[in-house]
């Protein structure tokens, strides 16, 4: 269990002095604490004797004594409490930067909602664990040492009678740990389940409204949530005997020795104030024995979220750039040697559980300031190879070639900045349209920002948006359309102006008017430029200079539009339905 807090030992030696100054100002709390029994003993016995001179001299004193204790208080939580907060924003920071440096294949395996989960509901477990389950350890050890040694100074036998209750308290508080901890883990499952149900739910809330499914998935939420509740529920009920129990063996302690202490004031073997003083130390005593039950809950539930949060810091992140990678990549556009701007040599790449590889043996170059264009059936390997170029999966060595070197020599920033993506499935950010597509270019001038939207098309829609290019757009682009939302996606990438451009099926809910009008655009303003377009649109690859035909993972055509309309195969085939598909459609219109 301790193994896993290996995490905190940098955070701890790192602010080591509030630590200190924490603990002394907790010691010293403690020990201005002790002092008050024997304050209140002395004032006792005198007032059984009819001496009262000193008694405002006592009271002066444990009014002072108070005054430490309170500062004292004050001061240990600022220290203490102040460095758990600081190690808990500093670890979320850790935690959040990993996630950045993650391949895309950790998110495929694990759900958002549990990621969010161990990003907030763990990581207060923790705190508490480097702040109060070390309060509670130390206060626990120390005032439990204390109160022993002065009971035992003042009266050893009586308190061999008093202490003999402890003992099942000792053995339940380890019973208590092991149960706590696999509990604890459980609910944290199902707090992460529950935020998964609620993150699928409200990102897919059109999808659901338009299928009516709310029903199915208000019960799906409600059976989370019962889950949930009878989980902490059951770690509740442990709780709910584990502190009354120990209060009362606790208890059991105050009639013992009032059973073997009363007898020893009526013969005068103890006096009025002793007994007073052993009750208020017994009183005491209480705390450290509960505090001990709260120190095992704590570092069990610290230690449980610390194992959740570790799985995730263990995750080997990106392949890291080597020593000498390259920071600069040489021009895409056409080169005077004829060097290819992008080259596939032999490329066969699988997917770790998958059975069957997603490319075979794959050979292509694209010269220089050409646009090449990708023609393939789902699941024929297009957007595997374009995700293969950034090294958002990562390829084997000596198969993909940029400008003339392998795509791993050159620095990942530098490489992915060379790229200009607009993907299949378009996201933008919660924020204004105009932020969304400086997002990558948020310097770019008016003027450019103009060209950017006019080639795109969607400055013909800005006097649709209700504060025009400042238009909050909703999560994901919800209040846009798609077609409005790959349109935005395409100027953002257009904004970058990149050494290459990628188009991932990004014109597939745009209407075929506007389509060629952006491809149109599109390629005057990138002539001389290299450029890779996936589509299932016939219309849209006849621009490309050369098309590609993927079929089954491998290359099965390769030519110029009109090439490959000669030829028997895919590209053929679907260029004829999809023309009696228009032809049908205009006939339809003028029937």
């Amino acid at each position: 269990m301790l193994r896993e807090f290996r995490t905190l030992l940098p955070y701890l030696k790192k602010y080591r002095l509030n630590y200190l100054l924490g603990l002394a100002f907790l010691v010293t709390v403690d020990a201005a604490q002790l002092a008050i029994p024997q304050f209140v003993r002395r004032a006792v016995d005198d007032l059984s004797l009819g001496r009262t001179g000193e008694i405002p001299g006592f009271a002066l004193a444990i009014v002072g004594v108070a005054a430490v204790v309170a500062s004292g208080r004050f001061l240990w939580r600022y220290f203490l409490h102040g460095a758990a907060r600081r190690i808990e924003v500093e670890l979320r920071d850790r935690l959040f930067d990993h996630f950045m440096v993650l391949p895309s294949s950790f998110y495929q395996k694990n759900k958002i909602g549990d990621l969010m989960a161990r990003s907030t509901n763990d990581l207060h477990a923790i705190r508490m664990a480097s702040s109060m389950g070390l309060v509670t350890f130390v206060d626990g050890v120390f005032m439990s040492a204390a109160i022993l040694v002065i009971m035992t100074a003042r009266n050893p036998r009586i308190t061999l009678y008093t202490i003999l209750p402890l003992i099942p308290i000792t053995v339940l508080i380890l019973v208590f740990g092991k149960m706590v901890g696999a509990r604890f883990k459980r609910v944290q499952e199902l707090y992460s389940k529950l935020s998964d149900v609620v993150q699928e739910t409200m990102t897919g809330i059109r999808v659901v409204k338009s299928f009516v499914k709310e029903e199915v998935f208000a019960a799906r939420f409600s059976g989370a949530n019962d889950e949930y509740r009878d989980a902490s529920m059951g770690l509740a009920k442990i709780f709910g005997f584990f502190f009354p129990f120990i209060a009362f063996l606790s208890g059991l302690t105050t009639l013992i020795l009032l059973w073997a202490g009363g007898g020893a004031v009526i013969e005068n073997r103890m006096s009025p104030g002793d007994i007073t003083a052993l009750l208020a130390y017994l009183e005491m005593l209480i705390w450290p024995m509960i505090g001990a039950g709260f120190t095992v809950n704590m570092i069990q539930r610290g230690a449980t979220s610390l194992k959740r949060v570790n799985e995730i810091l263990d995750e080997k992140p990106e392949a890291a750039d080597h020593p000498g990678t390259l920071r600069i990549v040489p021009s895409c556009g056409a080169p005077a040697d004829g060097t290819a701007a992008l080259e596939f040599r032999s490329l066969t790449f699988s997917y770790p559980e998958a059975r069957e590889p997603a490319l075979r043996d794959l050979s292509l170059a694209v010269p220089g300031g050409t646009t090449l264009g990708i023609l393939g059936r789902i699941g024929s390997g297009k957007s595997t190879l374009l995700k293969l170029l950034p090294r958002m999966l990562e390829p084997p060595e000596g198969t993909v070639f940029l400008a003339g070197r392998d795509v791993r020599d050159y620095e990942l920033e530098t490489l992915r900045k060379t790229f200009g993506f607009v993907p299949q499935d378009t996201f933008l950010f919660s924020d204004t349209v105009r932020a969304n597509i400086l997002f990558a270019a948020p310097d770019l001038g008016p003027e450019l920002f103009d060209r950017v939207t006019a080639i795109s098309a969607i400055d013909r829609d800005v006097n649709d948006f209700p504060a025009g290019w400042d238009t909050i757009v909703g999560e994901k682009g919800l209040t846009l359309s798609g077609g409005q939302k790959q349109r935005v996606a395409i100027a953002r990438a257009l904004a970058a102006d990149p050494e290459i451009l990628v188009f991932d099926d990004a014109l597939s809910a745009v209407d075929t008017e506007t389509e060629e009008r952006i491809l149109k655009a599109l390629l005057a303003w990138r002539r001389g430029r290299t450029n890779l377009i996936i589509s299932n649109r016939v219309s849209t690859l006849r621009h490309a200079d050369r098309i590609a035909v993927l079929e089954g993972g491998a290359l099965a055509q390769y030519g110029t539009h009109e090439e490959l309309l000669a030829l028997e195969g895919f590209y053929s085939e679907i260029a004829r339905l999809q023309a009696l598909v228009l032809d049908s459609a205009g006939r339809s219109r003028h029937g």
